[in-house]
């Protein structure tokens, strides 16, 4: 009998969300013990799966081609992998990973501020009907960017003039002459 490959879908994001909330019930029901002991309970598992999922890494390194790449590319592994703070990309790379997965909005980073959190991101426009979808890009950034880079906390989207955006060396704009 093999063990099995596949496990039950997860949502990470969602999952930590529920932990959270879950210690926050526990503290606020007034039983510091209770709570004392369940904060210790997910310290204990967020360490042991931890040194497990550095292992991982470890044992992967070394074998031949680069298995690493498909974990990174993992929504599921990757926030493992940064919630444990293992995870071998800086965050600007993780940033541009997230941003990757939802290229169909087509942003761009314009600035990160490391004290806040806040992403400003800038989105090309489509040239469609002018209709914005500001929202749900920042809506998908924002569920990508959870799984890959944490840190950022906030993210606002801004719409790129239409035009033009390169000038080319050595010749005039249009219309300027």
């Amino acid at each position: 009998m093999s063990a099995p490959t596949t496990a039950r879908p997860v949502d990470a994001e969602g999952t930590g969300r529920r932990v959270e909330e879950v210690l926050d019930r526990l503290a606020a029901s007034g039983d510091p013990a209770a709570a004392e002991a369940a904060e210790e309970l997910v310290r204990s598992l967020m360490d042991f799966y931890g040194s497990g999922l550095a292992r991982v890494l470890h044992l992967l390194s070394g074998a031949p081609g680069d298995p690493v790449a498909g974990l990174l590319g993992d929504e599921l592994v990757a926030s493992l992998l940064v919630l444990h703070d293992l995870h071998p990309e800086d965050r600007d790379t993780r940033i541009t990973r997230a941003l990757d997965s939802v290229r169909e909005h087509a942003l761009d980073v314009v600035d990160f501020d490391e004290e806040s959190g806040a992403l400003t991101l800038r989105a090309r426009e489509s040239g469609g009907c002018g209709c914005g979808s500001g929202a749900s890009a920042r809506e998908a950034a924002q569920a990508a960017l959870a799984c890959f880079a944490p840190e950022v906390r906030t993210v606002d989207v801004r719409t790129a003039p239409a035009g033009p955006t390169l000038l080319q060396i050595g010749a005039a704009p249009t219309g300027a002459r």
